[in-house]
Formats: C-alpha cells, structure tokens, sequence
C-alpha cells in the first residue's frame, strides 16, 4: 500500500491532474494539507468531485501528528494532497522521510506551483534567483534576514519570487496565556503589505538592495478567472487593491528586451480598470469574536 502526495495545482478542484483524481478516488483517507497555501475553493467542492470525505490537517497535526496520517499506510492507500506541488514546503519532504523509516512506499503525483506559474509574469523563469519568504511584522518582531538574499539576487541581475505569509489557525497569545485557546481569524499578506515592510527594511538596512522605484510584479490570485499581475515601480504597487488572497510579489533584477515586451501588458498604464487599495481597518477583540 501507498502513501500519495499529490499536487492540487494553484486556483480550484478541477486542477488536480488525472493521474492525482485516479489515486485519491481509491485511497481509503485522503488529507488536505491547509496551512502553507489554500485553494480558492472550499473542501465540499474536492469532496463531491472525488468522491472521498476530506480532512482537513492544519499545521498542528502535520507537524506533530503526522502519525495519525501515516497510521496503516502499509495496509491501505492514503493521500495527503497539497496546495501547489507537493514539495513546495520543507513539511512534505519531512512527512515522506517519515514514511520511508517506517517501510511505507511513497509515490507523487506533481502538478503546478506558484514557483513555476509565475512566469505568466512575464519575466523568464531561468532569470530567477533564491526565493524568499516574508512573514507579517510584530511590534517585538520585524525579521529582515530575507534582505541578503533579495540584495545578493540584485547583484546577480535575478529576479526574485516573494513568498507571503498565511496565517490559518494561529492561536491568540494573550488568551492562551490566560489559560484558554482562540484562534485568529485567518490572515493572508497582501502586495501592499508586503511593499511596505520590504521599504522599511530597506529604511533600515540602507543597502541599496531596492527601493521605491524598483520595478516590481505584484500577483494576485494566480490561474483564477480574476488573476491579476501589475508591472510598476515598488512605490506604486502600493496603491494598487490587488483584492482577495492569495498574493506574490516578484522583485525584478536585470530585465531582458524580450521580458520587456512581456510585463509592458502588465503596466498600469495597460490596466485602466485597477481600483486604489484602502488599508483595511483593524478588527476589535469583540469583532474577531475573542
């Protein structure tokens, strides 16, 4: 018996590949891996198109459960899908390491990532550097260590990739402290924020690594009917509402003529429809439902 991973692609359940469908419909669990992307679609929709119950493992199970997961993967079939591509996250090389130690054969099923599709940017995927993550700021905590890395891939005249943070099931702290577990409310980076934090870093570090004239790439929603990429300096994709989750956003290094021509459709001068973002209103406890 198997123990599948199995890409769901970027946008909703009709991106998984055939040969995924095939192995999810005779496995006797199937796992939806639900907090290092999501699909814009809700489990209900996988369910009634694979035929199978889906459950849902939130980051809590599969870091620290994941034999619950793996329990008689050497009896019966099981798939643990993945927004993306299975190995878009170090957490899935450790759940297949896992399985290996203890006898249990491993099969894959790849489908698209945001780490290949987002050369519908514009920009040559062979021009690209490191990837990088950026996490949401703290008023203790504002990490920079991404900074080297976006610098280095400047230098090199490479572009890179930035990966936005998610929150999903993230417990308050200041209520588990007092003995009771809540949960946030779901939170999903948005271009604009992740801009104003890299510009603060950059306040900070003084490097010259970017700046607010730096060409940029914001992506929203990537594959979906609505999907929407705009070329622009740093400064002005600021401005841009790039509307519901999820988000990416590409530094750009050295351009080619022919990369040019591609993200000129992506200019905002080329999208006279784009709406200006207004900075979301901060939820009270009572309004989050602490």
């Amino acid at each position: 018996m198997v123990l599948w991973l199995i890409g769901l692609g970027l946008y909703d359940e009709n991106d998984i590949t055939l040969r995924g469908l095939q192995a999810v419909r005779k496995c006797s669990r199937v796992y939806l891996e639900a907090y290092t992307s999501i699909l814009l679609c809700n489990k209900e929709k996988l369910e009634e198109l694979y035929g199978r119950e889906v459950i849902v493992a939130d980051r809590e199970m599969v870091e620290s459960e994941a034999e619950k997961i793996l329990k008689d993967a050497d009896k019966e079939d099981v798939a643990f899908l993945v927004v993306g591509d299975p190995f878009g996250a170090t957490t899935h090389t450790d759940l297949q390491l896992r399985a290996r130690q203890q006898g249990i054969p491993v099969k894959v099923v790849h489908n698209a990532s945001i780490m290949n599709a987002v050369g519908a940017c514009g920009l040559q995927l062979y021009r690209f550097g490191e990837s990088i993550s950026i996490v949401f700021f703290t008023d203790t905590w504002r990490p920079d260590s991404f900074y080297d890395r976006i610098r280095d891939n400047r230098r090199a005249g490479v572009h890179t990739l930035c990966l936005l943070d998610i929150k999903v099931k993230e417990p308050n702290l200041e209520k588990l402290a007092r003995g009771r577990v809540v949960y946030e409310p779901p939170r999903y980076m948005s271009v604009n924020t992740a801009v104003e934090q890299l510009l603060e870093v950059e306040s900070r570090r003084g490097e010259g690594a970017y700046g607010p004239d730096t060409l940029a790439i914001g992506i929203a929603r990537l594959q979906a009917d609505d999907q929407l990429i705009v070329a622009a300096p740093m400064s002005e994709l600021q401005g841009i509402d790039f509307g519901a989750p999820l988000h990416s956003l590409v530094i750009a290094g050295s351009v080619h003529v022919m990369e040019e021509e591609m993200i000129e459709c992506f200019r905002i001068h080329n999208q006279p429809g784009l709406k200006p973002y207004t900075p979301p209103v901060a939820a009270s406890d009572d309004e989050c439902g602490l």
